[in-house]
């Protein structure tokens, strides 16, 4: 029995060791030529919160932390992250028109009064994104006067 668990133990290593060579592309793009703050004017406590809450999973270049280096748990935030990025992708935000602006701060709006983003295990790992009740209503005042504005400029 001894002689088993020595050879589990083993090979789990090994295994272990061999998976740190498989590692996903990392997301990560000096490009911000389309990123949402380089297109609109977001006060500095709203862009603070789209900061820590949003863009590691909703735009090209995630902050990396050292787990975010150890397979397999590397895989399952890179899965997040394309997810993610498929939902909303902020560093694109200067190629959406009007409509799509709108439709995406709605979207936006609706996942925070829901409560569904940033997700728990995201929250849990980075503190900095759980959302106060003033942080909220910042984030949500500023949605609410950029559709305003949006909508106003594609009546005209």
């Amino acid at each position: 029995m001894r002689r088993l668990l020595t050879i589990f133990l083993i090979v789990a290593v090994v295994s272990f060791v061999v998976l740190q060579f498989f590692q996903p592309e990392k997301n990560s793009s000096t490009d911000t030529a389309n990123l949402i703050f380089k297109h609109e004017q977001i006060p500095a406590d709203v862009e603070a919160i789209i900061t820590n809450a949003c863009l590691d999973c909703h735009s090209d270049n995630t902050k990396s932390v050292w787990y975010d280096r150890i397979s397999p748990v590397s895989w399952m935030i890179s899965k997040h992250v394309v997810d993610g990025k498929k939902e909303l992708n902020l560093s694109e935000w200067g190629t959406f028109d009007d409509y799509d602006k709108i439709g995406t701060l709605e979207d936006i709006r609706q996942e925070v009064k829901r409560e569904t983003m940033p997700l728990k295990p995201y929250v849990l790992m980075h503190p900095k994104a759980k959302l106060s009740e003033e942080e909220k209503k910042n984030l949500l005042a500023w949605i609410d006067k950029k559709s305003e504005e949006l909508v106003k400029d594609s009546e005209e």
